[in-house]
């Protein structure tokens, strides 16, 4: 049985990775590591698993860390981890950088270990299903993807989050929506941004083949603007990427399930492995710096 240790502990960690390792009856959850000691020992008391005060200590005794922490922080360990032998389930996005993204990738491949990032959509049943079929229709000439949050209203458990009040919607969300659109319309060849109103990032993208697509996104809507879409346009028609079914936890089981399938079958192609995962960094960085420079920003091929 895979033994799994938890690297978080805030509102994410508990609700979703925690929640998804405890009720998985294949798995072993053997502990919990967190920057607050007292964080750690009440999310490991909540699942009756073990809390270590050495995030090291926790490696040496798991074969698969599950990762629920800020970028950065996850992009160290997940090389620590990867080094080690360990497999890696990790969270979006993988790395604030295409440096530390590269870093993840190189230690991966470098030992041989299995990875998996979680992109909560890919491991929802009608979502893949989805883009699985609208990919192999082909035809598609653009995208809209629109995704306007509101984290910052009072009692929303994501509002103190230092990363994300610094990196803002493009790298909290625009992960999600990227990995809706690349798997149908193909690798981003080109980026151009721009900021709106509101913690408002407009992205435009140039795929592979001519396609094109355009992404909205905002951490800081007004309640009432809250809304998520994202459409598909061809010679198919219009196609609306379904909403997604069940919880976060539930498809975080799923997302275990397909690393242990990799573990088994020791194949080392997943679709939204640490290789897709940097894919997904290296947009958003030159989306960064397109908005930032007001400029085009091409990406080698």
């Amino acid at each position: 049985m895979v033994r799994f240790g938890l690297f978080g502990t805030g509102h994410w960690a508990a609700k979703t990775h925690g929640a998804a390792l405890y009720a998985h009856p294949e798995i072993e959850f053997a502990g919990v590591w967190g920057r607050d000691p007292r964080k750690a020992a009440a999310l490991a008391e909540r699942y009756g698993v073990p809390a270590f005060a050495d995030a090291d200590a926790l490696i040496d005794a798991c074969d698969a860390v599950a990762v629920a922490l800020p970028p950065d922080v996850q992009a160290d360990l997940a090389v620590r981890a990867a080094t080690a032998g360990r497999h890696l389930l990790l969270d979006k996005p993988l790395a604030l950088s295409v440096a530390d993204a590269d870093r993840v990738v190189d230690a991966a491949q470098a030992t041989g270990v299995a990875s998996v990032v979680f992109f909560t959509g890919r491991y929802q049943p009608d979502v893949a299903g989805f883009l699985a079929s609208t990919a192999a229709a082909g035809g598609w000439h653009t995208a809209k993807a629109i995704r306007f949050g509101s984290i910052f209203q009072p009692g929303s458990p994501y509002g103190a989050s230092p990363w994300r009040r610094t990196h803002g919607a493009l790298w909290d969300i625009g992960p999600h929506a990227l990995s809706l659109i690349l798997p149908v319309l193909g690798r981003v060849t080109r980026v151009a941004a721009m900021d709106g109103p509101r913690g408002i990032v407009h992205l435009l993208l140039t795929h592979d083949g001519g396609a094109t697509s355009t992404v909205s996104l905002t951490l800081d809507a007004p309640q009432e603007a809250v809304s998520r879409e994202f459409v598909f346009y061809g010679e198919n028609g219009v196609e609306s990427v379904p909403d997604g079914e069940g919880d976060s936890a539930t498809a975080f089981g799923v997302a275990i399930d397909q690393l242990l399938e990799e573990i088994g079958s020791g194949t080392r192609d997943h679709r939204c492995d640490v290789r897709f995962g940097r894919e997904v960094v290296a947009v958003l960085a030159a989306a960064e710096t397109a908005r930032t420079e007001g400029r085009t920003v091409d990406l080698p091929g």
